[in-house]
């Protein structure tokens, strides 16, 4: 039985203070359960982005997908994604864990419905370019993003500044087509998108310490999927609009 009174438990081991050890303790504790949430939240991401990439394929690759394309139904496919997101970030709160991961994976089939036209557009070789240069540039700003100790709040703000120009810019294209800009566009988004990804990184890194613990932990990491998700997504579209070869 212990000796809760033994005056030898109030003495350091090995030259180091009991409050130091026990700082250690949970700070190693603290890191596993970082490391844990993070890679969760990559997990989701990458299946995300495979479940798209197969759907999409699979689209493409039958007679009735390319016929859905032709229709009128593709534009209502087209902008679905966009209401999954309203409705996964304003439902956060009322929705329970498993209800928004149900969400998140009806988004990524959808997505992957209306990104099956990258297939028709582009060829097999492009697509596989501007998908391993957008995973290689993911994988570093995302690197960069979780170790640096800088804030990058700063650039955050700058980088969703920058994210509203650009739906302006793409709007006045569409409706008044401008080769100038419409050159210009991939180029920004890339930049745009690869700034977002070093800064989703560190916020979701951040808010690990005010969610662990907690039932808001499981929403975070499917939110945080979904962040880096349309990141690395919306880096792979334009940087394939870039070194894309159409068919």
């Amino acid at each position: 039985m212990a000796n809760w009174n033994d005056p030898q438990l109030d003495r350091s081991g090995f030259g180091a203070s009991p409050s130091l050890n026990g700082a250690a303790i949970g700070g190693a504790t603290y890191d596993q359960g970082l490391r844990r949430h993070m890679l969760s939240i990559y997990n989701y991401m990458a299946s995300g982005v495979l479940l798209s990439g197969v759907v999409a394929l699979l689209v493409a690759s039958s007679e009735a997908g390319q016929q859905m394309m032709r229709s009128p139904l593709w534009l209502v496919l087209a902008i679905a994604p966009l209401g999954f997101v309203f409705a996964m970030s304003f439902g956060l709160n009322r929705m329970k864990t498993t209800t928004l991961q149900g969400l998140y994976w009806a988004f990524c089939t959808v997505m992957g419905l209306s990104m099956a036209t990258i297939f028709v557009r582009y060829t097999g070789t492009s697509i596989a370019t501007a998908f391993f240069a957008a995973a290689a540039s993911f994988a570093g700003l995302s690197l960069v993003g979780y170790t640096t100790k800088k804030s990058l709040s700063g650039l955050g703000t700058f980088m969703t500044m920058g994210l509203i120009g650009l739906l302006v810019a793409m709007v006045i294209n569409m409706i008044w087509p401008m080769p100038g800009l419409a050159a210009a566009i991939p180029f920004l988004g890339v930049l745009i998108f690869a700034g977002l990804t070093a800064w989703d990184t560190q916020r979701l890194k951040n808010e690990y310490q005010y969610v662990q613990g907690t039932e808001l932990a499981g929403k975070v990491v499917v939110m945080g999927a979904l962040s880096l998700y349309l990141d690395f997504v919306n880096m792979f579209q334009f940087l394939l609009s870039i070194l894309g070869d159409r068919r």
